[in-house]
């Protein structure tokens, strides 16, 4: 199962998106990690870090919220899969 996951997280984090508005380019993967922001033409890494490790600590949070909901068994349940 841990290998499973590993190889859907390897596959995730080698696709990109990449978004830009009002000067300022997003490109992050998606597995939801930040690999670069720049605005107006210049990178702002320290942004980056600290999106990645907002990103982290939320998708931490999701992880223990829907484990004590019941964990995924109960979302299959919801889309009618068992």
């Amino acid at each position: 199962m841990r290998d499973e996951a590993m190889t859907i997280q390897r596959s995730l984090d080698a696709e990109t998106v990449e978004v830009e508005k009002r000067g300022v380019k997003v490109k992050i993967t998606l597995a939801q990690r930040v690999v670069t922001i720049e605005s107006n033409g210049k990178s702002n890494d320290d942004i980056k870090e600290a999106v990645n490790e907002a990103i982290k600590e939320s998708q931490k949070e999701a992880a223990k919220k829907m484990q004590q909901m019941g964990g995924l068994d109960s979302l299959k349940g919801m889309f009618g899969r068992s």
